[in-house]
């Protein structure tokens, strides 16, 4: 299996990058393992933000509010019960509460080969044979070159401070290292971009696993 390779100039490269059959040839059956992984990364990325106060934690209602007995109304002990306005919350979010999903590494790789296989059928993979530009302007004008365009994620063997800072001002892309490529990155981008170096980090460690 081949995939469109291009020169770090952006010119088609005269032989095509191949791809691993075992890494890149691996339909899933069905979805459920791609969802799985998709949902753990966004579940254990997952800022948890939201607190609420209990009727202990609200300011206030430290008076009864009326009498115990003689009034003919329900008693209450305190004006920040639950079933009051201006109340504590019953059950409410803590901050403590963990929404992590464990899910492990050999169905994560697997995850990882199924979303390449589907990048690399589906005409979003491209191959580079190096990435050396220093600023914004040519890295945009490289990507715009080998066809790269909307969400696009770029895979390096090595990130480098040069092209980390060429990056940042092109909202639309996302640069990584070859050995955090993941399922959620793969399959939110529009294209993705690995240099041969990457390439071959990333068959070599999938391929490993394969042979396991």
């Amino acid at each position: 299996m081949a995939t469109p390779t291009f020169t770090k100039a952006g010119a088609k490269a005269t032989t095509a990058a191949k791809l691993d059959a075992t890494v890149f040839g691996v339909m899933p059956k069905n979805h459920e393992l791609l969802k799985q992984v998709y949902d753990a990364y966004m579940a254990n990325g997952r800022q948890n933000l939201a607190v609420v106060k209990t009727r202990g934690l609200v300011s206030g209602g430290g008076k009864k509010p009326w009498k115990q007995k003689g009034t003919g109304r329900a008693r209450f002990g305190s004006s920040r019960n639950p079933i009051w306005r201006g109340g504590g919350i019953v059950f409410g979010p803590t901050g403590e509460e963990n929404y992590s999903k464990h899910v492990n590494v050999k169905a994560k790789r697997l995850a990882l080969r199924q979303a390449l296989t589907l990048a690399a059928t589906s005409d979003k993979l491209i191959v580079i044979e190096d990435l050396a530009a220093t600023k914004t302007a040519e890295l945009s004008s490289l990507l715009a070159k080998v066809g790269a365009e909307g969400r696009v994620l770029v895979a390096l063997e090595h990130k480098t401070p040069e092209l980390d800072l060429a990056s940042r001002n092109l909202p639309a892309l996302k640069l990584t290292q070859s050995t955090y490529l993941n399922v959620y990155d793969v399959l939110n981008a529009d294209k993705v971009v690995l240099t041969k170096a990457a390439l071959e980090e990333v068959t070599n460690r999938l391929k490993q696993e394969e042979s396991k």
